[in-house]
């Protein structure tokens, strides 16, 4: 048994704050995406995989590609075994789009007979005008049972991970046009505290819908998506409407404001690592501040000027450089505009640009934004000359067509730009970057002065380093709340779980058509063979607090529906007064293409298959007025109040246009926790497929203990119970024929279920310190990839997830008393979990058998929200000193091997008794698609067990992190 990472530390003391070397760059061109050509071959991806994968992946492999080249790989030396993998998107991708038209289609079809036949047309051929247009779409759709894989976000760091054999971290993160910058930020952390040696760092977008184009102009001007009127509430910039904004062919109403393309990587590494490994540096990153002004209601940039100079002002702090050294400032404003003049952007100290050179990023590239500016101002830095007019800094020649940018400015002080960027859910982000240093011939080892923690350097104010623990620092977790399977709240689910009945049941005719989609023992890319699952309705009206207006709320995504409303029992013990105050952060895990944009867009390109349908063959027989009749009824039927199919457009798109946008943000779920309950918090979408929920933790964890949040709530949400995830899901055999049974031998996959939980976090000295309430306390977080296979679970890469936690505390594995396992109820996944869970549970004495446990069984497989589902049963299980029992376990697997731990699967509760001298402990496993791993450790809480000065070192609070309330600023 072992409990160390396998991948040796770097030597040399830690440098916290220490500046974070861009090593590597690549851009593809912006205008010709379509264009670019990969070799999937050489990525080891198979044909029929390759059939399945959204453009977006193939573009970021290639982009990681010529990134690692860029930095001089594979012939340099790369530290894969902590190398994270970060990508930022924002929107569904054009799989995801393909899948759910597919998936509608057959309800289309019936639609069109339907309509067919009231138009005159006799009953043979509108069955056969019906099967004709099925066949037609079907074929220009394509689809492949690997296409639920292909098409998830998370899927593309999971994939670059497994083509450069990368075993760090993988997750997708978006946050509106703040994506880049978040990606970055957690880069730049995990970096500095040593989780990670290097981060590729990829963000990107495309035009992959009309809809997204068409929302965001109704939120810049106020008018419908399908409608010609302006409402109020829309943002209006100087000068009416953006330039360049289009009326697509057809379209009615509001003109497109379309998306800017690119795609774009970054190769990151400690500067002290990057100077002794001889790199080439780009330009070393200082700092990467990120604010929130949180405003209730629609989503909108902020407006205050305060905010916007404080961020200034506290990354400059950070980075220990004075305003007045910075020589180029790039501003990258929200797209629909901040109401802030852009002008303005500090430099710091309220110092506006005025001699200094000033550039303009793109908001309209969303995800992109920030990631396109730093490209551009690092290849600057680096060829040492200013970003030309048009901002074109040619990465390949390692050129920028502008002036030479001949000096810092003054003798002695490197040359500094800053990038400030801001987005349309209210967040501020603010960039600092400095030229590298120039390091002495034969001097290859020798770090840089200044950031790395020693003597300042020329032009840098002295400054105090926040002071890193040698150790994790515990995490207490002071609220909770979910929603799942016949449970309403978390008391509900705690009520389920004693009970030892499933919640698993046929799911609702309203979830699935069974004429249409149910094909018991088939298995096909149209039909789900199952109709079981853990169906959670969505709450139909919002919860008294916090006040959403019914216009507001029925245009958001039913995910953001369920997070609010599970959000209102999170803070609700808080009250008005009491909830966090400070900085915080909301990291919510789910999937990065929300069901409401999905569904917009296919009722957008039902709408515009009118020609299709009147031009099938079969209804050649028709007249111009049955024609018609036909399109009326069909537009009846399947319109934006037509009850026939799943499509919609958008919703009340009359009454609330400006919001419609709202709802196909998957960062907006935390961003309407943040706005409507105020919390200065910045919000951010999470997904590492079923890891979500864990991954989302680990970042809130992560903030917690560099000093970055004083609180953070935490956790994911997704709605499984879809006849879209029910006929994918089959299409590759992951779903059960029966139920969901963990560990049983008889387990033949796993039931989806719905379900919702989030966490509220905070340092446990703070939590103490304030008198909160303390369900549990986080002890470490471990995550790893296993650069393997996409749907084949890897021993080895969850050991090292295992392996990686148990590194960060003081206690061996044989004294966990309880797991709960990710346990889907795969028969491989199920066998090669327990084997990972040998590795590192089996030695040690052990007092008693490993109790192992999971929440699947009581309500199916919640996807993003299943590690929620765990850590909630596993904190609930703890405050009640109870073992928690499976459930649907009948015959135990006995290629388990469970004897070798020892490990026991209860089927009933079971007392939980403390064992002598040390608290309760328990871990919780999340494995998600692509090889994602991460492994929680929790303990109970009890006061007397924390000697803060022998279990861990005390956080000393960096003045940079100070109380500042952006309620107070715009009171």
């Amino acid at each position: 048994m072992t409990t160390s990472d396998p991948q040796a530390r770097r030597a040399g003391p830690a440098r916290p704050g220490e500046p974070v070397a861009i090593v590597g760059i690549a851009a593809l061109d912006p205008g010709a995406l379509d264009d670019v050509v990969v070799d999937v071959a050489r990525f080891g991806i198979p044909p029929l995989q390759a059939r399945s994968m959204n453009r977006m992946q193939l573009l970021m492999l290639e982009a990681a590609r010529r990134c690692l080249a860029d930095a001089g790989h594979p012939d340099r030396p790369l530290p894969a075994e902590r190398t994270d993998v970060l990508t930022g998107l924002c929107f569904a991708l054009d799989r995801q789009h393909a899948n759910a038209l597919r998936v509608e289609l057959p309800r289309y079809a019936r639609e069109v007979e339907r309509a067919a036949t009231a138009a005159g047309a006799d009953p043979d051929s509108a069955a056969r005008a019906a099967d004709e247009l099925r066949g037609t779409l079907a074929r220009r759709l394509g689809g492949s049972p690997h296409d639920r894989v292909g098409e998830m976000a998370s899927t593309i760091p999971a994939r670059i991970a497994a083509a450069f054999k990368l075993r760090g971290r993988t997750l997708a993160v978006e946050s509106a046009e703040a994506t880049s910058f978040v990606a970055l930020a957690q880069a730049v952390r995990q970096l500095r505290t040593e989780v990670s040696d290097a981060a590729l760092v990829l963000a990107g977008q495309r035009r992959e819908s009309p809809y997204v184009a068409r929302a965001l102009a109704a939120k810049l001007h106020g008018e419908p998506v399908f409608g010609t009127s302006r409402r109020p509430g829309a943002v209006r910039p100087p000068g009416g409407g953006p330039p360049g904004a289009e009326r697509p062919p057809g379209a009615v109403g509001t003109p497109a404001l379309p998306l800017t393309e690119g795609v774009g990587a970054v190769l990151l590494k400690r500067l002290s690592d990057a100077v002794r490994d001889g790199d080439r540096v780009y330009a070393t990153i200082l700092d990467c501040t990120l604010r929130h002004d949180p405003r209730p209601g629609c989503f909108r940039p902020s407006r205050s000027a305060a905010l916007r100079r404080r961020t200034a002002d506290d990354s400059l702090r950070a980075a220990g450089v004075d305003a007045d050294s910075v020589q180029y400032v790039e501003a990258v404003e929200s797209a629909i505009g901040s109401g802030v003049d852009a002008g303005g952007a500090p430099v710091g100290g309220g110092r506006p640009v005025g001699g200094v050179v000033r550039g303009a990023g793109d908001g309209r590239a969303f995800a992109h934004a920030g990631l396109a500016a730093l490209v551009k101002v690092a290849s600057a830095l680096h060829a040492r000359r200013y970003p030309g007019p048009e901002g074109a800094c040619a990465v390949s020649a390692g050129a920028c067509t502008g002036v030479p940018w001949t000096a810092g400015v003054r003798a002695g002080v490197p040359r500094r730009a800053v990038i400030h960027g801001a987005s349309l859910t209210g967040t501020f982000c603010h960039l600092v970057l400095e030229e590298p240093p120039v390091v002495p011939p034969g001097r290859p080892g020798a770090a840089p002065t200044g950031p790395a923690g020693r003597a300042p350097a020329p032009g840098r104010a002295g400054r105090a380093l926040p002071w890193r623990p040698r150790r994790a620092v515990p995490v207490a977790v002071v609220g909770l709340g979910g929603r799942f399977a016949g449970a309403e709240n978390a008391a509900g689910f705690w009520r389920v779980v004693q009970s030892g009945r499933t919640r698993i049941a046929p799911v609702p005719d309203s979830v699935l058509d069974r004429d249409l989609y149910h094909s018991p023992g088939a298995l096909s890319l149209t039909h789900t063979y199952t109709d079981r699952g853990g169906h959670v309705p969505v709450p139909a009206e919002a919860p008294e607090d916090p006040a959403v207006l019914p216009p507001r709320y029925a245009v958001l995504d039913d995910a953001q529906r369920l997070a609010l409303t599970v959000a209102a029992e999170l803070f609700a013990p808080w009250g008005t007064r009491g909830r966090p105050t400070g900085r915080g952060v909301v990291a919510v895990g789910g999937t990065l293409g929300p069901a409401r944009e999905r569904r917009a867009h296919t009722g957008l390109f039902l709408s515009g298959l009118d020609d299709t349908v009147t031009g099938l063959a079969a209804l050649a027989g028709l007249s111009a007025l049955q024609r018609k009749k036909l399109l009326e009824r069909l537009r009846e039927r399947t319109g934006p109040s037509g009850p026939a199919t799943g499509a919609d457009r958008g919703g009340d798109s009359d009454a609330l246009a400006p919001a419609l946008l709202d709802g196909c943000l998957a960062s907006g779920v935390a961003a309407l926790l943040a706005n409507e309950y105020g919390l200065d918090a910045v919000p951010l979408a999470v997904e590492a497929a079923c890891a979500s929920s864990l991954a989302a933790l680990d970042i809130a964890v992560g903030e917690l203990r560099s000093g970055t949040a004083d609180y953070a709530v935490a956790g994911g949400v997704e709605l499984a119970c879809s006849v879209r995830d029910m006929v994918l899901c089959s299409a590759l055999g992951l779903l059960s024929h029966s139920t969901n049974a963990p560990f049983d031998a008889a387990a033949d996959g796993f039931t989806p279920g719905d379900g919702c939980g989030l966490f509220l976090l905070k340092r446990y000295d703070d939590a103490v310190r304030d008198g909160d309430p303390v369900h549990g306390v986080i002890r470490a977080v471990g995550a790893s990839n296993d650069a393997k296979s996409l749907i084949a679970p890897d021993v080895d890469g969850q050991v090292r997830a295992m392996q990686r936690a148990f590194a960060q505390v003081d206690f061996e594995p044989c004294t966990v008393d309880y797991l709960e396992a990710h346990g889907t109820g795969t028969k491989v996944g199920d066998r090669v979990e327990i084997a990972a869970a040998a590795r590192l549970y089996a030695g040690g004495p052990r007092a008693e058998p490993l109790r192992i446990g999971s929440a699947k069984s009581f309500f199916g497989h919640t996807f993003a929200a299943a590690g929620s589902a765990g850590l909630l049963r596993t904190l609930l299980a703890l405050r009640a000193a109870t073992l928690p029992p499976n459930t649907a376990l009948h015959t135990l697997n006995p290629a388990l091997g469970l004897a070798a731990i020892p490990a026991e699967i209860l089927t009933r509760a079971a007392p939980w008794t403390r064992p002598p001298g040390r608290p309760r402990r328990a871990a919780v496993s999340s494995f998600g698609t692509g090889g994602i791993n991460y492994h929680v450790l929790v303990e109970e809480h009890r006061e007397d067990h924390y000697d803060r000065d022998d279990h861990y070192d005390r956080y000393d609070r960096y003045d940079r992190y100070d109380h500042y309330d952006v309620r107070e600023e715009r009171a």
